[in-house]
């Protein structure tokens, strides 16, 4: 069993940057993708970006494009979620998730993931 444990949400002004944090953790941590997910009020969960946790391949949708970076670092088991020029259609919940087999493609989709984390809040007003 994995567990994931985001970090980092919160209130950020339009323009502003945050940086998100998931830490894993189980008996044996084997992933093979990594990836962010987010959910606004009303709304279904989209695909932000995803990284291939041992070759680090990046997939990004285009609402991340030049504005958020993926990252990890596999000593530490944990993924992260760079967030630059926030914008307020950026509100959200956002969730890492991980899929622990291979896959032809890199997972994109919600039900292509095994564990997810419990959610942190990115607020983007003034």
């Amino acid at each position: 069993q994995v567990q994931l444990v985001e970090s980092g949400g919160g209130l950020v002004q339009p323009g502003g940057s945050l940086r998100l944090s998931c830490q894993a953790s189980g008996r044996t941590f084997s992933a093979y993708a990594m990836a962010w997910f987010r959910q606004a009020p009303g709304k279904g969960r989209e695909f932000v970006m995803a990284i291939n946790w041992s070759a680090g391949d990046v997939y990004y949708a285009d609402s991340a494009k030049g504005r958020f970076a993926i990252s990890r670092d596999n000593a530490k088991n944990t993924g992260y979620l760079q967030m630059n020029n926030l914008r307020p259609e950026d509100t959200a919940v956002y969730y890492c998730a991980v899929r622990g087999s291979t896959i032809a493609t890199m997972p994109i989709y919600p039900d292509e993931y095994d564990y997810w984390g419990q959610g942190t809040q990115v607020t983007v007003s003034s």
